[in-house]
C-alpha cells in the first residue's frame, strides 16, 4: 500500500525550513513527539488503467460462443494432463492424422525444397491459382469426364481456409443453411462475416441460419420440404461428425433444391476418398450441379497433409450470380487480392500424392484408417451402443441419450484418459452424441476400446 504524508507545520516553525534541516525522523514521515505537528495518511494506489484504441471491436466476434471447438478440446485436454501427469493420454478427438506420409511424396517435396538452393530450381511467387500441372492433375485424377478443366480448380492451404474465403466472396447479406450436426468453421465463418444475428441459448442456435437437422431417423439427410430457402447451403459428404454420407438420389434431390431455389450450394467433399460404396465421390457427378455447386477439398486426410496444407476448390464456368457475372471470376479476384498460393513445396507432394504410385500409398494409409474405424465400431456395438458412420469415413458416431455429450466426454475423459468430442459442440443435432475418430496409432486404437470396454461392459 503506497503512503501519502502530508506534513503541517506551526506557525512557530521556521518559515524556511528545508529538507537539509529535517531530522532522519522528520524525512521518513515519523511523526514528532509534539501532537499534531505531523499527519500520515495511507491512501489506496491509483489503479492502473490499460491503454485502449479509439478502434471498435468487430461486433459478430463478441456473438461467438466459447473458444472454437477444437481448441477448446486441446485445452481441456491439456488440463487433464496436468492433474494427470503419469497418465498415457489418447486422442481421439480432434481429428489429426498420426501415420507418416509416404515416401513417394516427401521425396518429392524434399527434391523440390533442395531444388530451390539451386540458380535451375529456384522459383519465387507462383501462380496464386496453383501450379498447372497440379490444377491438369486435380481435374483428370478427381473430376475425370464430370465436365471439369484445369482452370476450374483452384489449388490453396486447406479446405478450411477455402471456406472462409467463400465467405469473404458472398459477403455479409447472404442467408445461409448448413446441416446439424456440421463440421463448426461453416457457422463460425458465418458469424463472423455478419450473416447471423444473436445466439440463442435456449436452442442452441443462431439466428439467420437454416439448421437443417440430420439424424438417425431421418437417415442423416434432412427433410428439404422443412428447409426455407437460403442463399448458400454448406453441405459435407461424407459428413464430419456422423460419417454418414448422402446417397446419389439425395444428392440428386440436394441440387434440385440448390436449382429450384436458385441457391449455392458448397459442398465439402474432403472425406470422399473414404467411400467404399456408390455414394458419389463428387457433386459434379449429379446433372445440373455445374450451374449451382462449388466443391471444395483437401489433402489433409488422404496423404497427412494436416500440417503441410493443401488442398482445392473448384467453380465451375458455368455458376452465375443473379446478374449473370461468373462466380469464378469473383474468386479469382478474392484469391489474388488474400493469398500468394499454396507453398511450391506442398505443391511438389500433391503432384506426387496423384501419380500411380502416390495413389497406391494414399489408398493404404486411407485403408489403415478404415480398419481402425472397424475396430472402434466393433467395440461400441459389443457394449450394445447405437453406432453410426464409420463405413465412408474415419469417424464413429456414438449415441448416449438423454445425456450431455460435454459429460459424456469429461466421463470418458476422467475414467479412461481417452480424448472424444462432444457432439454438441458440432451444433444442437450433436447432443447425446460423442465423434470417435479413428485417426490414430494402431496400438493406441487397441488401447483405447479396451478402456472402453472396461467403462461401460
Amino acid at each position: 500500500m503506497a503512503m501519502q504524508m502530508s506534513v503541517s507545520i506551526s506557525s512557530s516553525s521556521s518559515a524556511f525550513l528545508n529538507q537539509s534541516s529535517l531530522t532522519f525522523s522528520e524525512r521518513v514521515g515519523v511523526p514528532p513527539k509534539a501532537s499534531g505537528a505531523c499527519k500520515c495518511v495511507a491512501t489506496e494506489p491509483a489503479e492502473k488503467t490499460a491503454f485502449t484504441t479509439k478502434v471498435s471491436r468487430n461486433a459478430n466476434m463478441g456473438k461467438l460462443q466459447a473458444g472454437y471447438l477444437f481448441p477448446e478440446i486441446a485445452r481441456k485436454r491439456n488440463a487433464h494432463m496436468l492433474k494427470y501427469p503419469d497418465a498415457k493420454v489418447i486422442s481421439l478427438g480432434i481429428g489429426d492424422t498420426t501415420e507418416p506420409i509416404p515416401e513417394v511424396i516427401t521425396s518429392a517435396m524434399a527434391n523440390r525444397s533442395y531444388a530451390l538452393s539451386t540458380l535451375e530450381g529456384y522459383s519465387g511467387y507462383g501462380a496464386e491459382q496453383g501450379e498447372k500441372a497440379l490444377r491438369t492433375a486435380i481435374a483428370a485424377t478427381f473430376y475425370a469426364d464430370l465436365g471439369i478443366e484445369e482452370d476450374d480448380v483452384f489449388v490453396s492451404d486447406g479446405a478450411k481456409c477455402d471456406i472462409s474465403r467463400l465467405q469473404v466472396l458472398f459477403g455479409s447479406d447472404v442467408s445461409m443453411a448448413c446441416q446439424d450436426p456440421s463440421y463448426p468453421a461453416y457457422v463460425d465463418s458465418s458469424v463472423i462475416m455478419g450473416q447471423t444475428g444473436q445466439f440463442s441459448s435456449d436452442v442452441g442456435k443462431y439466428q439467420n441460419i437454416e439448421y437443417m437437422r440430420c439424424s438417425p431417423e431421418n437417415g442423416f439427410f434432412p427433410d428439404l420440404s422443412s428447409v426455407a430457402r437460403t442463399d448458400v447451403i454448406f453441405f459435407c459428404s461424407p459428413n464430419n461428425p456422423t460419417g454418414a454420407s448422402a446417397s446419389r438420389d439425395q444428392l440428386k434431390q440436394l441440387v434440385q433444391f440448390a436449382k429450384d431455389n436458385g441457391s449455392i450450394l458448397v459442398y465439402d467433399s474432403a472425406y470422399a476418398k473414404y467411400i467404399t460404396d456408390d455414394s458419389p465421390k463428387s457433386i459434379f457427378e449429379i446433372p445440373g450441379a455445374h450451374e449451382v455447386a462449388i466443391e471444395t477439398t483437401s489433402f489433409s486426410k488422404y496423404a497427412g497433409f494436416t500440417g503441410v496444407r493443401l488442398g482445392w476448390t473448384v467453380i465451375p464456368k458455368q455458376l452465375l450470380f443473379s446478374d449473370g457475372f461468373p462466380v469464378a471470376k469473383d474468386f479469382n479476384r478474392i484469391v489474388c487480392t488474400c493469398f500468394n498460393g499454396a507453398s511450391n513445396i506442398s505443391q511438389a507432394g500433391g503432384l506426387a500424392c496423384l501419380s500411380p504410385e502416390g495413389l497406391k500409398a494414399m489408398g493404404d494409409v486411407i485403408g489403415f484408417y478404415k480398419e481402425n474405424t472397424n475396430i472402434i465400431v466393433d467395440t461400441f456395438n459389443s457394449l450394445g451402443f447405437k453406432v453410426y458412420g464409420g463405413k465412408n469415413a474415419p469417424y464413429v458416431w456414438v449415441h448416449f441419450p438423454g445425456r450431455s455429450s460435454w459429460d459424456v466426454f469429461a466421463e470418458i475423459l476422467e475414467k479412461t484418459h481417452v480424448v472424444t468430442t462432444p457432439g454438441s459442440g458440432f451444433g444442437p443435432g450433436g447432443e447425446g452424441f460423442v465423434r470417435v475418430s479413428a485417426f490414430g496409432h494402431r496400438e493406441n486404437i487397441i488401447e483405447a476400446c479396451r478402456r472402453f470396454k472396461e467403462l461401460y461392459n
